[in-house]
């Protein structure tokens, strides 16, 4: 049953690897570092779409989890993202069983974050109201799918998005804020990793969005690469400028994501270093430890909260540094 189920929806839901290189270059014409860097995402895109077909395919756990743990271990987190998008889907058009939360629940735990991102990802395209979708899932991460739905349509419907400034009208509170997250993102992989280019698209969005954008940027140079240098990575933190706590934060939760997933990447790494001075698995221990006793009840989303803590490590860090020995070390944060 479940095979026949999602290959119903596969031709209603056509997406694929070339689709984006195609918008990226839509909007900036054939750049040659445009074309180096989507090389180096072209995998990424890849496990992202296989991930998907994957699910679409056969959706039952003993069927699907040799599938996608087969794929090479450094693109098999975005590849969840594509589980993601399956299951919603499903869930969806034939919603006599709940596959996303027995997923993230089961086998996917160590995914979950990537996979609500997979989930953000088709959301766009399915009626309602999202709120009713978020309020069925845990209640500190669901917000990341709100982050998949803002890359999805910075990236597939740029011109509303990223050039017009537009945020969908069904989105309402935090729901906006974690909407630019992935929005930023999506400019990171539009503009091809290209510091001027991030740079020109941020600088046209109002002042108050610029730190959630800036977010979304910090988490895609950590985790999806396109920049593997030190002096881009301090580029970026340096023009972030009142922003790059948010930058910071970014990074962080980069490095639990693939702390989760159990791999490491030199990018991550660098970006890791650059940043906070530690290393990558260091960085995700401090999301665990600026998770504890994070508010139920409180004004803000416990996810706004945690970003919050995660961004005054950073702050005081910086200023630990700044006061002692200006810029010249590694910023150190205090654990």
């Amino acid at each position: 049953m479940a095979f026949s189920l999602g290959k119903l929806l596969k031709p209603f839901f056509r997406i694929s690897t070339d689709a984006f290189r195609d918008m990226a270059a839509k909007r900036y014409g054939a750049q040659e570092d445009m074309y180096r860097t989507w090389q180096q995402f072209e995998p990424v895109a890849g496990a992202l779409v296989q991930g998907l077909s994957i699910t679409l395919d056969d959706n039952r756990v003993e069927v699907l989890m040799p599938r996608i743990n087969a794929l090479d271990i450094e693109v098999r987190g975005v590849a969840y993202e594509g589980v993601g998008m399956g299951l919603t889907l499903l869930d969806n058009f034939f919603p006599w069983k709940n596959r996303l939360q027995a997923f993230v629940e089961g086998p996917g735990a160590s995914y979950i974050c990537l996979i609500y991102i997979g989930a953000g990802l088709v959301l766009p395209r399915i009626p309602g109201r999202p709120e009713r979708f978020l309020a069925r899932l845990d209640p500190l991460l669901r917000w990341f799918v709100m982050d998949g739905y803002g890359f999805y349509e910075g990236f597939f419907s740029l011109q509303r998005s990223v050039e017009e400034h537009v945020i969908p009208s069904r989105l309402f509170g935090y729901a906006r804020r974690a909407f630019d997250h992935g929005l930023g993102r999506s400019i990171w992989f539009s503009t091809g990793a290209n510091v001027e280019r991030i740079c020109a698209a941020l600088a046209t969005f109002p002042q108050a969005r610029q730190a959630d954008l800036w977010g979304g940027i910090g988490m895609a140079c950590a985790y999806a690469a396109g920049v593997v240098d030190r002096a881009t990575i301090e580029t970026l933190l340096t023009i972030a400028g009142p922003s790059s706590p948010q930058f910071a934060v970014g990074v962080a939760l980069a490095a639990k994501f693939r702390q989760q997933a159990g791999t490491s990447a030199p990018h991550t790494e660098l970006a890791c270093e650059v940043v906070y001075g530690l290393s990558g698995g260091e960085v995700a221990h401090l999301t665990d430890v600026t998770r504890e006793n994070l508010p139920v009840d409180a004004a803000e989303p416990a996810y706004e909260i945690w970003r919050q803590r995660i961004a005054a490590h950073y702050t005081a860090s910086v200023a630990s540094v700044g006061s002692a020995s200006g810029e010249s070390e590694p910023r150190k944060v205090r654990q």
